[in-house]
């Protein structure tokens, strides 16, 4: 597996456009797969892009935070992905980006897990790309490109473009060799706009040339703002076939690292000709797993009920109430109070018997213990399909939706 980290600057050089290009022209054997994860800490350009707001923006980067925090990183970065292949194979995959450049610090914790979620990918024969834009060499997203095989520069060949770049490529440069696998899988990818030729910048920057994509604003402004990829004359434009070019050299150069570094080579497999690459299993845990537990004295078994007894109850719901006397009959009471009851007898009231009423029915009470209802899990909401279409199930099973 080779993951690539395209990189962009000021002024906008075609990071994004570049990545995108890589991403449709990007060589694949049978059996391998392509994923591009938009990165940049400043925005996601896809979804409003290459894709026209045809897809709702419910899923991406943001929600792996989240997951991340209750463990389930690995399986939640299936359920984010979108299929962007022309013809709707699943073999070429975006990751969206941000909605909000105020969620990047959410993400803090979780570039280096997500790093490592991606290069597990490479049993299942996925390259990855990622789109760092102009400032996601820096800070927390500083192990992005020091994990990664490849790091391409995005910058144009144009007086302001070179010269915004060069004290950005030193400072990496130097990041690499200090904390990184070092700064030989460093390179440039040019866009050819302006009249420096790619020897003389290469001897400038002391940078291999991983590419020059031909500067085509009308062919670049559907990778930028949406059009039809799957057109003919897209597809044999000079940019995509300078993009695949440009692919073959990142390969190589990432195949000597891994030869220098003594990693896995990216071999071709027999094996994945035959059989249908499946993703990572998906690891079904019970609720209980994820939900924080209730300290055990906040839990208590219910208690059986006893049936009602007429009569007094003991326990402090009912605490008994001092025995009064009998109530004085006539004979007991003076004879002022007895000539007054004789003169106003009590409204409705027959002839007393000398005997209270005893009431045989008591009310009703539970003595259940109230029950304690867990917390509530959030779940992530079930992606939506593509409008007009149904979601279809990925080609090795992992849930991806088609965006074009």
């Amino acid at each position: 597996m080779t993951v690539v980290a395209v990189l962009g600057g000021p002024g906008a050089p075609g990071a994004t456009s570049s990545a995108l290009a890589l991403l449709l022209s990007w060589p694949l054997r049978p059996g391998r797969r392509v994923l591009l994860v938009e990165c940049d800490p400043d925005g996601g350009a896809v979804l409003a892009g290459a894709l026209e707001g045809r897809v709702e923006a419910v899923y991406g980067l943001r929600n792996l935070a989240v997951a991340d925090r209750r463990g389930l990183l690995a399986e939640t970065l299936w359920e984010q992905l979108l299929d962007v292949s022309p013809q709707g194979t699943g073999e070429r995959l975006l990751l969206p980006g941000l909605t909000d450049p105020a969620q990047a610090p959410g993400l803090a914790y979780t570039w280096e897990p997500l790093v490592e979620a991606l290069h597990a990918l490479e049993p299942q024969g996925y390259d990855v790309l990622l789109d760092l834009g102009r400032s996601g060499a820096n800070g927390p997203m500083a192990v992005l490109p020091r994990r990664a095989d490849v790091v391409a520069a995005t910058v144009r060949t144009t007086l302001r473009g070179l010269s915004a770049a060069r004290p950005r490529i030193a400072a990496l440069r130097e990041d690499l060799d200090a904390h990184g696998t070092g700064s030989d899988g460093l390179g440039l990818l040019l866009v050819a706009e302006g009249p420096y030729p790619e020897s003389e910048v290469s001897r400038q920057f002391r940078l291999p040339v991983l590419g020059a994509l031909t500067h085509a604003p009308r062919t670049a402004r559907v990778l930028s703002d949406g059009g039809d990829t799957t057109d003919r004359r897209f597809i044999r434009s000079e940019l995509m076939r300078t993009a695949r070019t440009t692919a073959d050299r990142i390969q190589d150069l990432a195949a000597a690292r891994r030869r220098r570094l003594g990693g896995p080579q990216p071999q071709p497999q027999p094996q994945l000709q035959q059989q249908p690459v499946q993703p990572p299993p998906v690891q079904q845990q019970p609720v209980q797993s994820v939900q924080p537990a209730l300290p055990p004295q906040q839990v208590q078994a219910p208690q059986p009920v006893p049936p009602f007894v007429a009569g007094p109850v003991a326990g402090p719901a009912y605490p008994q109430q001092p025995q009064q006397p009998p109530p004085p009959t006539y004979q007991q009471q003076p004879y002022q109070q007895q000539q007054f009851q004789q003169q106003f007898p009590p409204q409705g009231a027959g002839q007393f018997t000398g005997e209270w009423p005893i009431r045989v029915e008591a009310p009703q009470i539970s003595y259940a213990a109230p029950h304690i209802a867990p917390p509530a899990v959030p779940q992530p909401p079930a992606p939506a399909p593509f409008p007009g279409q149904a979601g279809p199930d990925g080609a090795d099973g992992e849930e991806v939706w088609r965006a074009r």
